[in-house]
């Protein structure tokens, strides 16, 4: 019956329209939620009636779904390891339960976080989820893991107590010899140099480099012996070479040869050479033949003009920030940075397929499609943005005014229930 119909479909506006308000309710109630993304309730009409003949009202039916998607606006935070989604893609986390205990971890989405380091160390929320990357090798470079699952991923574990050293395995010299010594009639006195480098157990060593010039009885020699001894090798000499200078007018002061007595031999190449230190080999660069940037003989006088070496003495942990492309670096006090997780982030091809869960997080679905793990800010994925938080994706004041328009169409539904009831009423009317 067509007014049986008109009753049915007011009630199905009634149902429909409370549910929209409850999305809107959802949304105002995280209007304030750090990542939280808006319910949206969809309205698709139901017809039943054949063609032609009587009408009959089908009424409506809701569906919501979350706009996982949707961003909200990043804020600034003082956090460093406060970290946001700056554009497609998603952090991979885990429920801390899963991690303490041991049981195997499944990957959790989300989009921001505020990860401060626990007793144990993990990068974990307040809401106990746990940051998950691939940890790096001791030289800082990240190993090759497989990009379609997530059985790589480890949690992100700090240990703010590490000591860490780095020993030196390079260093350059740049120094000039006084060419004057090479001369005839001078005495032939030694020039020595001692550079300080840092072993395997972080423990400071030196190596003390001695210049002997050749004196010759007439003219000049423009030639030096160089004797380079290990402080941690006492008495020994593990390096000896033989030192010509050019005196030309277009290269004058630079080498002209570099003959190997003993030791690692000299690469005309790269300008340097190896020497067996206590703790293993040893790069000394001391300039290519006919280059002014390494070791020189000019005018007068001894000068240690450039010297330089990588390496570090033990330090401790201070601090820990995460870069756009997603590397975990460690600070120590001694200044130097280390490198100890990438951060990957998680893309698929309909993000909105995936399941929603509490916390603001999500899993991968049939649905949502394949997921990859990218590089931060490398292929579709934006970049990781850390001292920032993203806001709510709810906009008050939308909500507010679909809020208005819900109430209205609710008003009218129950208007309509209440136009059938007095036409009912009125069918009853006609037998008296």
């Amino acid at each position: 019956m067509t007014i049986s119909s008109s009753l049915n479909a007011g009630v199905a506006g009634l149902s429909v329209n409370a549910s929209r308000l409850a999305a809107i309710s959802d949304n105002i109630a995280n209007s304030a939620t750090f990542g939280y993304k808006r319910m949206e309730a969809d309205f698709h009409s139901m017809v039943i009636s054949p063609n032609g003949g009587t009408y009959s009202a089908g009424g409506v039916r809701v569906t919501s779904h979350r706009l996982i998607d949707q961003r909200g606006p990043l804020v600034s935070t003082s956090n460093p390891t406060d970290l946001a989604v700056r554009g497609r893609g998603f952090l991979p986390v885990a429920a801390a339960s899963e991690v303490t205990v041991g049981n195997g971890k499944q990957m959790m989405l989300t989009t921001t976080g505020s990860f401060r380091t626990d007793a144990d160390g993990y990068l974990r929320t307040e809401s106990n989820l746990v940051l998950l990357g691939w940890p790096a090798l001791p030289d800082g470079s990240i190993p090759t893991y497989p990009r379609d699952t997530s059985a790589g991923l480890q949690p992100v574990q700090i240990n703010v107590n590490q000591f860490t050293g780095d020993p030196t395995t390079r260093m350059s010299l740049g120094v000039n010899l006084p060419a004057t010594e090479t001369g005839a009639g001078e005495t032939g006195a030694s020039r020595e140099l001692s550079v300080e480098y840092f072993g395997n157990l972080g423990t400071s060593e030196s190596l003390l480099i001695e210049y002997a010039p050749t004196v010759p009885t007439t003219g000049s020699s423009n030639q030096w012996t160089m004797l380079i001894r290990d402080t941690a090798s006492p008495g020994v000499v593990i390096g000896e070479y033989i030192l010509d200078f050019n005196d030309g007018r277009s290269a004058g002061g630079t080498l002209s040869a570099v003959t190997t007595v003993s030791g690692g031999a000299y690469d005309p190449a790269l300008g340097s050479l190896i020497v067996n230190v206590a703790g293993g080999p040893m790069e000394v660069n001391i300039g290519r033949i006919g280059a002014s940037d390494g070791i020189t003989q000019l005018s007068n006088s001894f000068a240690p003009v450039s010297i330089s070496k990588d390496g570090s003495p033990v330090g401790n942990m201070t601090s820990v920030q995460v870069d756009a492309n997603g590397f975990v670096h460690a600070f120590f006090d001694t200044g130097i940075t280390r490198r100890i997780y990438q951060i990957p982030l998680v893309d698929m091809p309909n993000p909105n397929g995936m399941v929603a869960l509490d916390e603001q997080t999500y899993l991968p679905s049939p649905e949502s499609g394949t997921y990859f793990l990218w590089d931060a800010g490398d292929g579709p994925t934006g970049d990781i943005v850390a001292f920032a938080r993203e806001e709510s994706a709810t906009d008050v004041a939308g909500e507010l005014t679909d809020m208005i328009q819900t109430q209205r169409a609710y008003s009218s539904n129950a208007k309509v229930i209440q136009t059938v009831d007095e036409m009912l009423q009125e069918t009853t009317n006609i037998k008296r």
